[in-house]
């Protein structure tokens, strides 16, 4: 697996964050396919073999990468990214409320015609026509960071385009997996979406869903072994 500290990341100073600035779905992208050319040139990774795993903002690159790089990625995991920046900033919950200026700052202000235009242009949504790759979409159902709606407006887009989509739930869990049986479910359901797209190795998922709240909402012929 290759993690990559892309532009925004905390940890190498204020500059580096700042330098992610009105860059979601720009440079920050531009990053993360540097990574993929280079583990390709070192020999590390196959071209036709790359996948994309991403939750919170990792799920609105990977949501980017289908978009925007439809043909560098066999496959596309999307755990409750964000779809749609403008519905995003609508939504954005009270107790962020002290940060709202930093988002503005940092995606585009939506009460300006150039910073909604913006919004609109950077989001995934905008581009869905360009996206072929099988998509495995999670969402936590109590999320109220990126509400169900994001996950919900990409998938009914990708099923009017006949884009191969699996959309699973979990209606007991907010913005990340935090009980232990909701986790294996995801990661036995993962594994399987993976293993078919990477030609990779996988195991059954047989009782992986043992008292998960997972519900499978739309796909589960795409996936081995899932059961709608």
């Amino acid at each position: 697996m290759l993690a990559v500290n892309y532009r925004g990341s905390t940890g190498f100073g204020k500059t580096f964050i700042t330098a992610a600035d009105h860059e979601w779905g720009g440079k920050m992208h531009d990053d993360l396919i540097d990574a993929v050319d280079w583990a390709i040139a070192q020999g590390i990774a196959d071209p036709k073999r790359v996948g994309f795993f991403g939750g919170s903002y990792g799920g609105y690159a990977a949501l980017v990468a289908a978009t925007k790089t439809p043909d560098v990625f066999a496959c596309i995991v999307d755990l409750f990214g964000i779809s749609n920046l403008v519905s995003f900033m609508a939504t954005i919950p009270p107790y962020w409320g002290p940060w709202i200026s930093v988002w503005k700052n940092r995606l585009g202000d939506p009460g300006t015609e150039t910073g909604r235009a913006f919004l609109v242009e950077r989001s995934p949504l905008t581009h869905i026509d360009r996206t072929v790759k099988p998509i495995l979409i999670a969402q936590g159902m109590r999320d109220v960071r990126v509400v169900a709606a994001e996950s919900e407006q990409m998938v009914n887009a990708l099923k009017q385009r006949g884009v191969p989509v699996t959309y699973i739930t979990f209606a007991d869990e907010g913005h990340g997996f935090v009980r232990p049986e909701n986790r294996l479910a995801l990661y036995g359901v993962t594994e399987a979406f993976l293993a078919k797209h990477l030609d990779g190795a996988c195991q059954p998922i047989g009782n992986d869903f043992a008292g998960s709240s997972l519900k499978v909402e739309t796909g589960a012929e795409l996936v081995p072994g899932l059961r709608g």
